[in-house]
């Protein structure tokens, strides 16, 4: 693999992008202040995607391609990536599944291996399968021992009901079970083809070696497996949500705090709006000096987590608040939460909240993007969502150009919206039923 070009030959692109033949996208950014390199996979398929008859088949996947290929068995890879002081890792969402590795530069050919290899040449064998579901299973149980974690699934069942949105990216104990290995080589074959693939790469490194890298390892496994079968395909089709979101969902357990929620629809990741809930949400629960934090914890010393996020996915969107209590506490907090999210839907923010708010979301971006995964991240990310990856500076433009009454306006149709109640902890069904939100 070739060196960065000198910085003598002048200046150029800090992030580039190239489709290669079967519609492989390949986006870099060369850093020269860094000495590592991060690498990843992105694939544009996650638990969305799957048939309930197959719920969890992304992350079953991506669990599965870990453990080795034709060449290489799991320890081997382990091996190799630790000999470099690399890591390796890989995650599954309800939209996209991502394999990366971060090293040093000089080990970006081992990185570019062994990612091109558990992608397109993965082993797949049988008995790895049956000891991968195991430690699945185990995970899904361990996940519905987490409440903290257990209610904001719970929250996208509410949103979503019916829709794959509002199942677990896990799965289901039982389509675990049931899954079959000529299934997920099926889901595999269907998914894994360059059409649907991002490969993103950030650090001490040169666009056009990473391309001539990629190119080569994918023409060496398309030789071997069929180019057929690796190249070609898309993004996969959706169906947007169409029903109502649950009014009230109160579930029962033996929890030591109760665990608060309060959604409503939001915007879809490419509405023009996203940026204005974006400092919508810094003001109401996104930090320390929010108006939710500084309510319920600071003043009255409710909670000891509060906040506010907001999610969007393709032709779907919510908003949502969370806060952990002591069970006694949970109908004062849930009203002091009533009772902010109806003053901003009201009135919206203060010009100071919006200078504060700016401020804080450059700052946080800067200090997010200071390393190589970071910055690769959001190469994959961005380009698998919007199709391209959006300068700094686009961003930027973005948060100043949102004004108090873009704020207002936002605030009046979101968080004046419909609103869902989702808790989880000692109580019975009919509990916070003379809770009244907008409906």
């Amino acid at each position: 693999m070739t060196a960065p070009p000198d910085a003598k030959k002048g200046p150029r692109d800090v992030v580039e992008t190239t489709v290669v033949d079967g519609g492989l996208t390949i986006v870099t950014e060369h850093m020269p202040d860094v000495r590592s390199v991060s690498l990843g996979f992105w694939v544009g398929t996650g638990s969305v995607d799957e048939p309930e008859s197959t719920a969890g088949a992304s992350h079953f996947l991506e669990h599965l391609l870990f453990k080795g290929t034709e060449e290489r068995s799991a320890r081997q890879i382990a091996e190799l990536v630790d000999a470099v002081g690399g890591d390796m890792n890989a995650f599954t969402t309800k939209e996209h599944t991502a394999f990366y590795v971060r090293l040093l530069a000089g080990s970006v050919d081992l990185g570019l291996d062994i990612l091109s290899e558990i992608i397109w040449a993965p082993a797949l064998r049988p008995d790895e399968l049956e000891a991968e579901r195991q430690v699945i299973l185990d995970e899904i149980l361990m996940h519905g021992d987490e409440p903290a974690e257990e209610v904001h699934d719970l929250f996208n069942s509410a949103m979503y009901p019916g829709h794959p949105l509002g199942r677990d990216v896990l799965g289901l104990e039982a389509t675990v079970s049931a899954a079959t290995r000529d299934e997920i080589v099926a889901f595999h074959r269907r998914h894994y083809r360059t059409g649907n693939v991002v490969v993103a790469a950030a650090g001490l490194i040169d666009h056009g070696a990473i391309v001539d890298g990629v190119v080569t390892r994918l023409d060496r496994a398309a030789m071997e497996i069929g180019r057929h079968v690796l190249t070609g395909g898309g993004r996969p089709e959706r169906r947007s949500p169409q029903g109502p979101a649950l009014r009230r969902l109160v579930v029962n357990r033996p929890t030591e705090q109760a665990h608060v929620m309060v959604g409503m629809p939001g915007f879809d990741r490419n509405h023009p709006d996203r940026q204005v809930l974006n400092v919508l949400d810094h003001i109401l629960g996104g930090g320390m000096s929010s108006r939710l934090f500084q309510t319920v914890r600071e003043e009255r010393g409710l909670a000891y987590n509060v906040y506010s996020y907001r999610t969007g996915y393709q032709g779907a969107g919510d908003f949502a608040v969370y806060a952990g209590t002591a069970p006694a506490k949970a109908p004062e907090v849930l009203k002091l939460i009533t009772e902010e999210l109806d003053k901003m839907a009201a009135h919206g923010p203060s010009e100071s909240e919006l200078t504060a708010a700016r401020s804080h979301i450059r700052g946080a971006t800067a200090l997010g993007l200071e390393d190589s995964g970071a910055r690769m991240s959001r190469l994959g990310r961005s380009q698998l969502a919007q199709g391209r990856v959006p300068s700094l500076t686009e961003l930027d433009d973005e948060i100043t150009a949102v004004t108090v009454d873009d704020l207002a306006r936002v605030a009046a149709e979101v968080l004046g919206g419909p609103r869902s109640l989702v808790v989880l902890g000692p109580f019975d069904d009919d509990a916070f039923a003379e809770w009244a939100g907008p409906a």
